[in-house]
């Protein structure tokens, strides 16, 4: 999982797009309340990610599985650059 920054973010929706698994919204979406206070929370303690890396080898077994985030989320952070 990655986060964005919301104080960052400058709307312009370029990563929306790129997102393979369409888990980018803009912040103006109904119901993202919960999304943009764990973006604001994990952005300021995991590392930045400044250059594009490969995908886990099993990301595409992970596409459709119902709430990921309950069931497989770890605040430990990955590895930035």
């Amino acid at each position: 999982m990655l986060v964005i920054h919301p104080d960052e973010c400058i709307d312009c929706g370029v990563c929306e797009p790129e997102c393979p698994a369409d888990a980018i919204k803009a912040d103006t979406e109904a119901g993202l309340d919960k999304w943009i206070e764990v973006n604001a929370k994990y952005a300021e303690t995991w590392p930045n990610i400044t250059m594009k890396k490969d995908a886990p080898a099993d990301a595409d077994d992970f596409l459709n599985t119902p709430d990921k985030f309950a069931t497989l989320f770890s605040d430990a952070p990955g590895e930035g650059d």
